[in-house]
């Protein structure tokens, strides 16, 4: 019998807070160093008229876009890829979310990737309800593929530290919009329905973050929080495609740093 052969695919996820800064820092430099097949970005803060051609195509990658129609500077992700992807949407079918410009869905046959820049909810209840609602009608949105036997990766910033472990100062923050217990809550309720955090899978006891404030110098002393995931549909995982999840700490340009995984088909 013939040996099977596998496809290794590095997939890595980044909030950028802002592209066009981003590309004044060695964006470029860091992608070739990060070395993604496919890479998610969230925070983009553009408008399609303010892309330039070095943002549209660099490298041999292929990009998708979805921008924020309710605000300018605002929002934004995009998706590189060298492959390129069977389809793509923009939003999950409802405008009060979709106008955003905060999810893309990119169909790449064996899995669905989605790209998604869950909202913050600390600047007023108002924005907190929006936050919750918003993880509400996103995955009832995923469930409805995952239940036709799709399977789905879905990464981004979630702007929700799960568990203590994920932030430096967990008490302190305990009544503060990113590791509110009603928050926190769905993230108990993403990992009942079925979803995998595949970092915290691989490594249950590592202290590591992916965000730190700009204030008071929190990257300086790993003041961080854990953020931003790489969550899948359990047959992946059952499939054994999940390799090396990783977080790295040493790009930098952005208050966030790279999250990712290789993905072995």
């Amino acid at each position: 019998m013939p040996k099977r052969t596998t496809r290794t695919i590095r997939l890595v996820s980044w909030n950028v807070n802002g592209l066009r800064a981003v590309f004044g820092k060695d964006f470029v430099g860091s992608v070739r160093t990060l070395d993604p097949d496919i890479l998610a970005l969230q925070e983009t803060k553009l408008q399609e008229h303010q892309r330039t051609d070095e943002m549209l195509a660099f490298d041999g990658y292929h990009s998708d876009w979805s921008y924020s129609t309710v605000k300018k500077g605002y929002s934004g992700v995009a998706t590189y890829s060298k492959v390129r992807p069977l389809s793509v949407k923009t939003g999950i079918g409802i405008p009060a979310f979709d106008d955003e410009g905060r999810i893309l869905e990119s169909d790449f046959g064996d899995f669905i990737l989605f790209n998604v820049y869950f909202p913050n909810g600390q600047m007023s209840d108002e924005r907190l309800r929006y936050k919750l609602d918003f993880f509400d009608a996103f995955f009832a949105y995923a469930d409805a593929l995952k239940d036709r036997g799709r399977s789905l990766i879905i990464t981004g910033d979630y702007n929700i530290a799960h568990n203590e472990i994920d932030l430096k100062h967990p008490k302190a923050n305990e009544n503060t919009s990113g590791f509110l217990r009603i928050e926190r809550d769905w993230m108990d309720e993403i990992v009942r329905r079925g979803y995998v955090d595949t970092f915290r899978h691989a490594f249950p006891d590592t202290v590591t973050y992916s965000w730190w404030s700009y204030r008071s110098g929190a990257r300086k002393t790993n003041a961080g929080w854990r953020i931003d995931y790489f969550f899948v549909t359990r047959d992946i995982i059952d499939k054994g495609w999940i390799k090396e999840p990783f977080i790295d700490n040493g790009i930098m340009g952005s208050d966030h740093c790279p999250v990712g995984l290789l993905l072995e088909l």
